[in-house]
């Protein structure tokens, strides 16, 4: 069975899907059938990172898949002991070694590590292999306000997109707003937060009673009308089914702020602030 899923377009061109799959931790044959399985229930964006250790995974069920190449958007991010330009460079080239594709679709700075300051050129070594067609579309990860302003300044580029961790629990209304003033889409990662949390909300399990829907569609519903791009991670074909099963309701404007209320100033699942957390 395969879902259609709406699609934004970024604003260098490149259009994506509302929802793709998360493949952290998937690895392996079970990796590999857990994507192809995403794929042909109808999932376009299959999201990576080279500190996932996963990419030749994702590129054998792109290749397994009867889906054509040039209908998926795969992604991957750069780790941040390779931020050096010529270190970037040939990480680049390597995560596409390690998949065996001809280029990424999207490509990311996984963190910005700002007391290593070196995310800048990295972002060049990116700004490049976009003109090598080595990428189609590069962003970020994680990045704050001061970073994204930062790369616009010293390159005239900002990025298409910016993954952050967003879920009910940190929300980040602010972070999303700046996100919608500079044209720079916001993509959710943990979308669901801790499931064993979101479970014990009275606010989720009276909401998806009242639509008939699952905890997990309710947040995820909630996550595309903040206009959010969510990648939720599941290697079961039911859940990966019933996660983009969100198109056929809507919240309404009570319940959608009913949602945000429980957002909390330490909302973070693992205390990674961007402004102090590096990740090599």
């Amino acid at each position: 069975m395969s879902t259609s899923i709406p699609e934004v377009t970024l604003h260098d061109g490149i259009t994506m899907p509302v929802i793709g799959l998360g493949t952290a931790k998937l690895k392996g044959n079970a990796g590999v059938n857990a994507v192809t399985s995403a794929i042909s229930t109808g999932y376009r964006l299959i999201d990576s990172a080279y500190n996932y250790e996963n990419e030749g995974m994702i590129g054998e069920a792109v290749r397994r898949s009867s889906v054509p190449r040039k209908d998926l958007i795969i992604t991957s991010k750069l780790p941040g002991r390779y931020q050096t330009y010529d270190k970037a460079v040939a990480t680049i080239q390597e995560s596409l070694y390690r998949a065996q594709l001809d280029y990424y679709d999207l490509y990311l700075i996984h963190w910005p590590n700002p007391k290593q300051d070196t995310y800048v050129k990295a972002w060049q070594a990116l700004l490049d292999a976009k003109q090598w067609g080595l990428i189609r579309s590069i962003g970020v990860s994680n990045f704050l306000p001061e970073h994204l302003e930062r790369l616009e300044r010293k390159t005239g580029t900002k990025p298409s997109i910016n993954q952050i961790e967003l879920h009910p629990y940190f929300n980040q209304d602010e972070q999303r707003s700046f996100h919608e003033k500079n044209g720079i889409k916001t993509e959710s990662w943990s979308p669901l937060a801790r499931a064993s949390d979101v479970l014990q909300e009275e606010t989720f399990g009276r909401i998806a009673e009242d639509h008939q829907k699952t905890i997990s569609q309710v947040i995820l519903r909630w996550h595309y009308q903040l206009g959010a791009i969510s990648i939720p991670r599941s290697s079961s074909p039911e859940h990966q089914l019933e996660n983009i099963s969100i198109f056929d309701f809507a919240l309404n404007e009570a319940e959608m702020s009913s949602i945000s209320v429980l957002t909390q100033p330490n909302g973070r699942l693992n205390d990674q602030d961007p402004a102090e957390y590096e990740e090599f």
